[in-house]
């Protein structure tokens, strides 16, 4: 009996260490609201667009940032409303008569078809892209074929990384879009790509300004990320202590990918080791199967930008430096920003012009370039253009020594 007990309880442990995977997911977008946490603000602001006909939505910020997550489930905040809401992932080679036979592909609309006399049986066909569009689309077909559906549902055609797209579907898009508002169509466009895809789109047709609604996307805030854990491990049925959940929370830096990943390894550390509490051991667990498991592109990135024959040369230093600087709402940071975290990082103070020549290093080709330079001289500012690159470096920081994991807790300098 003893033996059977103790074979019940390994597979108990084994069973929860599986069911982690389903509950923290770094590499797919969240699709359910029961592990949905916090975005209150953006989910108001797309809601408030979809019951206000004639209006639109371009949801924009940072790669990594959970915009997938929240286009996944904002029809979920509906209610129960007929809510029609396919998802479209765009590529490069997509032209906009693809982009919508894609989306009516995926939203299966289904028609009904009553049979004849009284034993006759109703059938259902299901409508495809040439009866709901006909030939090939165009920002009129689109506005036909919404106004229609809009009769029986709620359409919310959501057209994720818009980014990606060249210029002549970006220009069909916003056509599409005025005529959609011009003529009070109630159905909603959201659109999901990065900001530059805002300030193109809006420079490039400034008609359109007045029906899309733009929602920033920032990074997640600490108290998201907590939320989002606790979620999680609640529906584990574990355990955080509060110190581990507050350095997952620092090291993620605002990134559900990494908040995700690095749970999802804490969480089965504890298991691993029979504790239904995820403890700080289990964290620092987490951040070496955290490493190991990192993109190759990201640590492609990595290497390239620290690379130096000299053995005492400053890069990697400095970039850690970089991805310990406050930044302002759009991730940007000045070199006086990295100033007292170098001098920390060095053992020395360290003024601008000890490090100035990196940062420029970084911006250039030769070291990625990892780091994006605006503004004017002596007035710079800097930020990653690999997000996820961020906490990659601050953990390499943890694992090489150059800075301890109890550093994250300090306040800035």
């Amino acid at each position: 009996m003893a033996n059977a007990s103790d074979q019940l309880l390994e597979d108990h442990w084994r069973s929860l260490a599986l069911a982690a995977g389903k509950v923290f997911t770094p590499t797919s977008p969240i699709n359910g609201l029961d592990l949905f946490a916090g975005r209150e603000e953006q989910v108001r602001q797309i809601v408030d667009v979809i019951n206000q006909d004639g209006q639109h939505a371009i949801l924009y910020g940072e790669r990594g940032v959970g915009k997938t997550s929240l286009a996944n489930v904002v029809s979920s905040f509906l209610g129960t409303q007929k809510v029609l809401s396919p998802r479209v992932n765009c590529d490069a080679s997509d032209t906009f008569d693809s982009i919508w036979r894609k989306a009516i592909e995926q939203a299966g609309i289904t028609q009904e078809h009553n049979g004849i006399g009284f034993t006759a049986q109703t059938s259902f066909s299901i409508l495809g892209a040439s009866e709901l569009l006909g030939g090939i689309a165009t920002p009129d077909s689109v506005r036909r074929c919404l106004t229609k559906l809009s009769q029986h549902f709620i359409p919310v055609f959501v057209i994720d990384e818009f980014d990606r797209l060249g210029a002549e579907p970006r220009r069909a898009f916003a056509d599409c879009i005025k005529a959609l508002s011009d003529h009070n169509v109630k159905a909603t466009v959201l659109l999901v790509g990065v900001a530059e895809s805002v300030d193109q789109l809006i420079t490039e047709h400034q008609s359109v300004q007045r029906a899309l609604a733009q929602v920033r996307m920032p990074r997640m805030s600490s108290e998201e990320l907590e939320s989002l854990l606790v979620k999680g491990c609640e529906k584990l049925g574990v355990t955080i202590q509060s110190t581990a959940k507050h350095r997952i929370v620092k090291l993620s830096q605002g990134l559900p990918h990494y908040a995700h990943l690095l749970a999802l390894h804490a969480v089965r550390s504890a298991l691993d080791s029979k504790n239904s509490e995820v403890t700080t051991d289990a964290v620092h667990a987490a951040l070496e199967r955290a490493l190991t498991s990192t993109q190759q592109s990201v640590l492609t990135m990595y290497e390239t930008a620290v690379r130096s024959a000299k053995k005492d040369n400053l890069f990697g230093k400095v970039l850690l430096a970089c991805a310990l600087a406050e930044t302002n709402e759009l991730g940007e940071f000045a070199a006086q920003d990295v100033r007292n975290h170098l001098s920390n990082i060095a053992g020395r103070k360290l003024e601008i012009p000890s490090f100035a020549q990196h940062l420029k290093e970084f911006t250039e080709d030769k070291r990625g370039p990892v780091l994006l330079k605006t503004g004017i001289p002596r007035l710079y500012r800097y930020k990653f253009l690999e997000p996820l690159l961020q906490p990659y470096v601050i953990m390499q920081g943890i694992r090489s020594k150059l800075i301890k994991m109890t550093d994250l807790d300090m306040p800035a300098a």
